[in-house]
């Protein structure tokens, strides 16, 4: 068994200056906290896991393979692998818990 606090997990994040700081691994699962700050860019990168993405704060557009929807808090996306996805129009701070099964590779 594993608990973390959200909040550790954003210090962590912010003190590594990386925008995503991974916090469970086991082989069929991996999480993280993702965080884009209103205005910046999300490089598409498409995953060789499935993921499930859960909007905990902020506001964006969500592009997946040619489509585009409004996301905020609350919202859960599951994006299959291989597709090519990123948040775009980012218009307030985004705080993402990010899921990928398996773990994610690398």
């Amino acid at each position: 068994m594993q608990i973390d606090r959200l909040d550790g997990a954003r210090g962590e994040r912010r003190a590594s200056g990386h925008l995503y700081r991974e916090f469970v691994r086991v082989p069929a699962l991996s999480a993280g906290l993702y965080a884009l700050a209103a205005g910046a860019s999300d490089p598409p990168r498409p995953h060789a896991e499935d993921e499930v993405y859960h909007v905990v704060s902020g506001t964006a557009r969500f592009w997946c393979t040619g489509e585009s929807h409004a996301v905020g808090a609350g919202d859960v996306i599951y994006v299959e692998a291989g597709a090519e996805h990123r948040f775009v129009d980012i218009t307030e701070d985004l705080s993402v818990l990010v899921f990928f099964a398996p773990a994610e590779a690398g």
